[in-house]
């Protein structure tokens, strides 16, 4: 059976190849599927081998594949990174496993100096298909050293893809595109997503990147969400669709390349602009996304466009804090339906 798009495996699973499998499975299932395909790819990281990694996201591999393939590394992000960028010069297809996306700033120069830039500066003669694959996002409060969402830094270089799956289907077809890409690839997963169950077909699919997602189709609000936060703005639309608001809910699955033909076609239809993201308000991607639609879009809006972000503060290690200062589903609730002059 031949590879299916997105949207092909998606609306047309059957009884006999839907399961139910984890966010962090689908991923593992990916890559071993490629490691098959592919002899060139090696995985890497710190305790990614016989302990499967710290969100089991690497469980299996190991096993399967053995320590050549799949190899722990010291606490050294830079080193790892830089090792892999040579073994991708050098014709190898390395997975870098950073674990935290936090530490992703220990090798910022290696990313944005080097593997962004070799393409380019070689005239083509060279290719970097390196990917460095990390967890981002704060789980169970903890503090301003483990939660962080640094995806924006990436999406703003050229000769970077950024991926940024929020279901299983997503990491698994995200994760086999990614596999067989010849550019340096920046697949960022949420923690708080990996235990998290979805359909995935048993059958091979790719999902492209720059291909966003209407999670939920809706005419009075477009509402942008991205990872952990696609959750709970489905879960915020269910409850405005009680009060009567209807909320069309899109996910944009990869920020580099980026689809802004989906979100610019709902806009036209609802009037409302809304974008939910676990990062900061600042120069993020709620920003980057504003201005496309303030740009483009501008005569289509009937309001203002509203930002729902984490407030400009280090996460904390306090719940009711960090709660306070992560987007809610209460908070979209709130917000959404003021935009529309409803209180809630």
């Amino acid at each position: 059976m031949g590879v299916k798009t997105a949207s092909e495996a998606e609306t047309g699973q059957s009884a006999t190849n839907q399961r139910l499998i984890t966010y962090a499975e689908a991923g593992v299932e990916a890559i071993s599927e490629e490691m098959r395909r592919d002899p060139t790819i090696f995985y890497m990281g710190q305790g990614v081998g016989p302990r499967g990694g710290n969100f089991q996201q690497s469980r299996g591999l190991w096993t399967e594949f053995g320590g050549v393939r799949v190899r722990d590394t010291p606490i050294a992000e830079r080193g790892q990174t830089g090792l892999g960028i040579g073994a991708a010069l050098a014709g190898s297809h390395p997975i870098v496993d950073i674990v935290f996306l936090d530490f992703v700033l220990e090798a910022i120069c290696e990313i944005i100096q080097q593997a962004s830039t070799i393409h380019y500066i070689s005239d083509g003669k060279f290719k970097v298909p390196v990917v460095v694959r990390a967890a981002g996002g704060g789980i169970r409060s903890t503090g301003p050293h483990h939660s962080h969402t640094f995806y924006s830094f990436f999406m703003h270089i050229p000769g970077l893809k950024v991926a940024l799956p929020s279901t299983p289907y997503d990491v698994k077809g995200l994760m086999k595109t990614t596999l067989r890409d010849n550019n340096p690839v920046i697949f960022i997963e949420h923690k708080a997503l990996y235990n998290t169950k979805g359909h995935v077909p048993k059958e091979e699919y790719l999902i492209p990147f720059g291909q966003a997602v209407v999670r939920k189709p809706g005419d009075q609000i477009t509402l942008v969400a991205m990872g952990q936060m696609v959750g709970r703005a489905m879960q915020a639309a269910a409850k405005l669709e009680e009060e009567g608001v209807s909320v069309e809910i899109i996910d944009p699955r990869t920020l580099a390349p980026f689809d802004k033909e989906t979100i610019l076609t709902s806009v036209a239809k609802t009037g409302r602009l809304v974008i939910v993201d676990e990062a900061y308000a600042a120069c993020g991607v709620s920003a980057e996304i504003a201005a496309i639609i303030a740009s483009e879009a501008l005569y289509d809006l009937d309001a203002p466009i509203l930002r729902i972000c984490t407030l400009p503060a280090p996460h904390a290690f306090s719940p009711s804090l960090d709660n306070y200062l992560v987007p809610s589903v209460d908070r979209i609730v709130t917000e959404v339906a003021a935009l529309v002059g409803k209180k809630l």
